[in-house]
């Protein structure tokens, strides 16, 4: 009895996938990648990371003589790219596809690793809605944040970051377009390579970079926006992401606490495609406590509760840029970038011990342009390109309640001088 019972689960088994596999389309698979080297000039001191090549804001004037007023000079070839796309497999009306994408890295030391930059299928259905012109798409993996995938137009690592969101996270992330005009995205994402900041252990208070804050916080990143083309040049999205951590779960005897830090982060972009290469974009970003998308941002403690847990205020931040391009084989392009701390939306109790900010910029500033004309020559696979970056910061002293730096207000600025060379494959 048993014989012919597994005999004829096995066979209903068989005949199951058997359906499937008649009703399956093979995938395709395309190799791409690029060669890239970059040779680099600062005029002074930066705050950057990657050699210095992701670069955030030039370092405040210290000392006299300044002893951050010293020229530098990089020759690097790193972030050399090799990505695989998958597409085409289908299952009955679900397509599937996919991605792989690595690159060499320096995480630490000055020797290039090879790192995973994104991992991700996608699950689609087309041709849904009474008149099957919606489609719907659901990402699951590694890949780039909703807020952070509309880039500026240059040729520098950070590409426009800290004036515009840079992240990739684990995510799952939906897309249902109606009538190829309006799209509706929604999801969740968890905070791996681009964390939060906050207190190094509950008795340590120093500033660090965690996922233990989401970790132990239970809750994701959510995220929602929409997409609208109202014609097919044209295209405007809003949205906003609402994060919610724990920068401290338990105190120094293992008492659990009920600290908890919740943001809303929302955002506006457009954009506009011409003929003959030209594009113009546009995004603003009004940030609160925004590290964990390379935004130069944090938060502090506003209250000390009588059980020993913290009530904290995040930094408010506006951040926008506008970009531009033109032309294919010779092409100019360039961004404009302001960044402007707008202060914590409650009063700071210590801002000197009990605030963290993010640590690939300096508290000190508050505010801060950026400025980036570009060329490039286009030869085929070959790019050549040359990039003009001012960066100017306004540094200061003494911060009050809110976070602001009060005294000694002085603009501190950096011309840095880019060529690439990238190759293709």
């Amino acid at each position: 009895m048993k014989k012919l019972f597994f005999t004829l689960v096995s066979l209903a088994l068989l005949s199951t996938v058997a359906a499937y596999a008649q009703d399956e389309t093979p995938a395709k698979f395309k190799l791409y990648g690029f060669i890239r080297n970059y040779a680099i000039f600062d005029s002074r001191a930066v705050m950057a990371g990657t050699e210095d090549l992701y670069f955030y804001m030039p370092k405040d004037e210290s000392g006299d003589p300044d002893k951050n007023a010293t020229p530098s000079f990089r020759f690097l070839s790193l972030t050399t790219r090799l990505g695989l796309d998958v597409s085409g497999y289908k299952i009955g009306d679900m397509n599937v596809s996919g991605k792989v994408e690595a690159d060499f890295y320096c995480k630490s030391g000055s020797v290039a690793i090879l790192r995973l930059r994104q991992a991700f299928i996608t699950l689609g259905w087309n041709g849904l809605g009474k008149k099957g012109t919606n489609s719907l798409a659901l990402n699951i993996g590694q890949t780039w944040h909703p807020m952070a995938a509309d880039m500026p137009h240059i040729v520098n690592l950070e590409t426009g970051a800290p004036f515009n969101p840079f992240n990739r996270s684990p995510q799952v992330m939906a897309h249902y377009t109606f009538d190829n005009r309006i799209t509706l995205t929604g999801g969740f994402l968890y905070n791996m390579q681009y964390l939060p900041v906050g207190p190094k252990s509950f008795s340590d208070m120093t500033v660090t970079k965690s996922a233990d804050y989401m970790k132990y916080g239970l809750l994701p990143e959510l995220y929602f926006g929409v997409t609208v083309k109202p014609t097919k040049r044209f295209l405007v999205k809003a949205g906003a992401n609402l994060l919610s951590i724990k920068p401290r779960w338990i105190d120094g005897e293992g008492n659990k606490l009920s600290d908890r830090l919740t943001t809303v982060s929302p955002f506006i972009y457009m954009q506009y495609t011409g003929k003959n290469g030209f594009q113009i974009k546009a995004k603003s970003v009004l940030a609160q406590a925004g590290e964990h998308m390379n935004l130069l941002s944090g938060y502090g403690v506003s209250q000390l509760n009588s059980d020993g847990s913290y009530e904290y205020t995040p930094m408010r931040s506006s951040v926008s840029f506008i970009s531009a391009q033109y032309g294919k084989k010779w092409q100019v392009m360039g961004m404009a970038g302001y960044v402007r701390l707008l202060g914590t939306a409650e009063d700071l109790i210590d801002p000197d011990s009990l605030y963290w900010f993010n640590t690939s910029g300096a508290s000190n500033f508050r505010q801060m342009l950026r400025f980036t004309p570009t060329i490039a020559y286009n030869l085929g696979k070959l790019t050549l390109a040359l990039e003009y970056n001012f960066t100017t910061v306004q540094f200061g002293k003494n911060m009050d309640e809110k976070g602001l730096v009060q005294d000694d207000l002085h603009w501190t600025p950096n011309h840095r001088i880019l060529a690439m060379v990238k190759f293709n494959l």
